[in-house]
């Protein structure tokens, strides 16, 4: 009797251990209550008041900085969409994402761009971005300090660049105040590519409100010689 309990509790606890081991571990889609499509994490959220999508990557390497940033973001307009404030209209939130990568030596690089486009009413949507970069080769997240080799100064290079593409994206002459132009803070959403770093500015960053969120590429061939 006793080894034929012994057995059963063995076999309890031996198929207890392959149950464990068959489920699949939380990814961060799963912590942002999305749903994984293919290569896609998806998060909707409907309601009469407020709708949110939002399509992201599903396998995007800093999926602690991307998952936070969301998270924040969203709980955020959800906080403003429960409010009892009127409206015209439901309030919206969409994030949607752009992906670019370099595989100039000495190590290839990903980035990704979320383009957040929100309404709570306040008139015409508002578009930012944000921006995320991961360093292949070692394997943790690039920043602008880290863009650059130490003891240089890029801004000197990049916002005459910046300013000249921006006239031509508009044309018009821009007046962009040189405290604004070279402020790294103005500079902190970036991707990096084969052909250069492309700069992602938001409302009121280089240019005064109302203008609306703008890019501009900076050749690598610029600015290659400052690149760390």
């Amino acid at each position: 009797m006793r080894v034929q309990v012994f057995l059963l509790v063995l076999a309890a606890a031996v198929l207890g251990c392959h149950g464990v081991a068959a489920a699949a571990p939380r990814t961060y889609c799963d912590e942002l209550k999305g749903s994984t499509v293919g290569q896609v994490c998806e998060i909707q959220i409907s309601d009469p008041a407020y709708s949110v999508n939002i399509s992201l990557p599903s396998s995007y390497p800093d999926q602690k900085s991307l998952e936070s940033y969301v998270a924040q973001t969203r709980d955020e307009f959800l906080s403003t969409a429960h409010s009892s404030a009127p409206r015209e209209a439901p309030y919206q939130l969409t994030i949607t994402s752009s992906n670019y990568e370099s595989a100039i030596p000495p190590r290839g690089t990903q980035s990704l761009v979320l383009t957040v486009v929100q309404n709570v009413g306040t008139g015409q949507p508002a578009t930012r971005y944000k921006a995320f970069n991961w360093d292949q080769g070692y394997r943790k997240p690039i920043t602008y300090d880290t863009l650059w080799q130490p003891n240089t100064d890029p801004l000197q290079i990049v916002f005459p660049i910046v300013q000249s593409a921006l006239q031509k994206q508009t044309g018009q002459q821009l007046s962009i105040a040189p405290t604004a132009g070279l402020d790294p803070a103005n500079y902190q959403n970036f991707a990096i590519t084969n052909d250069g770093i492309t700069f992602f500015f938001n409302p009121g960053e280089l240019l005064p409100q109302p203008a609306a969120a703008t890019q501009a590429l900076v050749p690598r061939s610029a600015i290659d010689s400052m690149l760390a």
